[in-house]
């Protein structure tokens, strides 16, 4: 498979050789930008050439008159990747759940869900995913010294994970640039996401935890058995002493998840909730009016659950000083750490630049509004869920070319959250069905770095681990269907 890179790029040619063969067309819109229904109207054509299509990938960062750019996003992204350098630096994530595993040794069957909630929430807060390959020496030897296998260890890191995904409710990656491209809030929907998170995170536990209960029994039902001699000489010798946490690394931990807890208490809108939530408003105006401390502190301070991607890259910036001063890094340290952070993430940052270059080219050769009436004539007799769902079941393929979220994102919604406008279908859900998808491919995909990596390391054939999901892949596929059809209508 090419890179998303190089797809994303041929998506973009393929789309300026169409906006000279589909008619170009536009529709009135509100006030707030919104497209007015049924007020389509075809207008001259605008077809692109070689210079539009490279344009486009420039253009899609910065943006133009026509499409918004994506460097708030990207520079969010980078910011982000500076965080976890930082916080990767000090040791804090990795020895954590070294930690969590060593507390529970003699206790591992209780400790396979703790780890996937753990993992779960690394999934669904800021997409953890290649993150989780350090883990598997850990979590091999420990796992088999039970009676359990190496599937067992490999699906606490990978399911809790991808569980996490599929559910995300404030990805940076996936939710962030998803709701920007669609201008809504990364906290619209959070609740909804919550209780699908609660959901398909439990039955997953379940599953997990069956298969390592019936291998336990008979060692024999293990799909890896007939390997279990040379995983013990693999693995085994390998399950070396864990250290325990320092008291910095601890302090790192809790402000880690102190930054999370921070940009959702700030994304969330507390006052479209519930109107009388007015706690955060009436707190920043006091904090305003305070004589000298509020000017000191800023008088263009937003209140939480008003903030949006510029609020949320400050927040980041400030924990990663904090944390510097903590781990008592030195400035030289902290740079090196921030930017090597930085650099982990640029592919990332520029992929979601290229794939606005799609919309770029579809809104400059006119084509988008086209695109759209088709859809809004096509779907005019759908319902809510059976829309809701058709969007999950596309995204399943999409998410297969384009394995990248935050490119995935970038490249669609600009099409699919009005699609769902016409059918009455909010862009939160919209973004619900997009990231339901791509969590569930990436458990079985060939194309994930991921999934691959895990096997290699386990010695664990991608058939048998076809196998093993097999089942838990179906539960989740009608999970996820039923779950967005009924979220549709209510």
């Amino acid at each position: 498979m090419p890179s998303a890179f190089t797809i994303l790029f041929f998506i973009i040619i393929i789309l300026a050789v169409l906006s000279w063969i589909i008619p170009a067309g536009k529709y009135a819109t509100d006030a707030s930008g919104n497209i007015i229904a049924h007020t389509y109207h075809q207008v001259a054509s605008h077809p692109q050439g070689i210079w539009d299509v490279f344009m486009a990938m420039v253009v899609g960062m910065i943006g133009d008159s026509k499409t918004e750019g994506a460097i708030q996003i990207s520079l969010f992204i980078l910011v982000i990747g500076g965080f976890l350098g930082v916080v990767n630096k000090t040791g804090a994530l990795n020895n954590g759940i070294a930690a969590v595993v060593h507390r529970y040794k003699g206790r591992e069957r209780s400790l396979i869900p703790i780890l996937m909630i753990v993992f779960a929430l690394g999934g669904t807060t800021y997409g953890m995913g290649e993150e989780t390959l350090a883990f598997y020496p850990l979590l091999i030897p420990v796992m088999m010294g039970c009676g359990f296998d190496s599937i067992v260890a490999v699906a606490v890191a990978l399911v809790g994970t991808q569980v996490g995904v599929l559910a995300a409710t404030v990805d940076p990656f996936a939710t962030g640039v998803a709701s920007a491209t669609l201008k809504i809030s990364p906290g619209d929907g959070l609740v909804t996401r919550l209780i699908l998170l609660v959901i398909v995170t439990t039955i997953s536990i379940l599953y997990v935890m069956h298969y390592a209960s019936e291998i336990k029994k008979d060692p024999t039902k293990s799909l890896v058995y007939a390997q279990r001699k040379e995983d013990e000489k693999r693995f085994m010798a390998d399950n070396a002493e864990v250290k325990p946490l320092t008291k910095v690394q601890k302090r790192v931990l809790w402000l880690f998840a102190l930054a999370f807890i921070i940009m959702i208490m700030g994304l969330v809108p507390w006052t479209d909730l519930n109107s009388h939530w007015t706690f955060f408003n009436t707190l920043t105006d006091w904090l305003h009016n305070l004589p000298v401390l509020g000017i000191l502190i800023g008088k263009d301070l937003p209140a939480l659950g008003t903030w949006c991607f510029n609020e949320i890259t400050l927040l980041f910036i400030v924990m990663s000083i904090i944390v510097m001063l903590v781990a008592h890094m030195s400035e030289s340290e902290f740079i090196d750490a921030f930017m090597g952070g930085m650099g982990e993430l640029l592919s990332v940052a520029i992929i979601v630049a290229v794939a606005r270059g799609i919309q770029v080219v579809m809104n400059n050769g006119m084509i988008t509004a086209t695109v759209l009436h088709w859809g809004e004539v096509g779907l005019s007799g759908l319902s809510r869920s059976a829309f809701i769902i058709l969007t999950y079941i596309f995204y399943i393929p999409m998410s297969f070319l384009i394995p990248s979220t935050s490119g995935l994102a970038a490249a669609t919604m600009g099409i699919m959250g009005p699609l769902g406008h016409f059918c009455h279908v909010s862009g939160s859900l919209v973004i619900t069905a997009y990231q339901a998808a791509s969590g569930w491919i990436n458990l079985i995909t060939p194309t994930s770095g991921i999934l691959m990596g895990a096997m290699a390391i386990a010695h664990v054939n991608v058939s048998v681990w076809w196998k093993w999901i097999a089942k838990l892949m179906v539960i989740l596929f009608v999970i996820s269907c039923v779950f967005l059809g009924i979220a549709a209508v209510l």
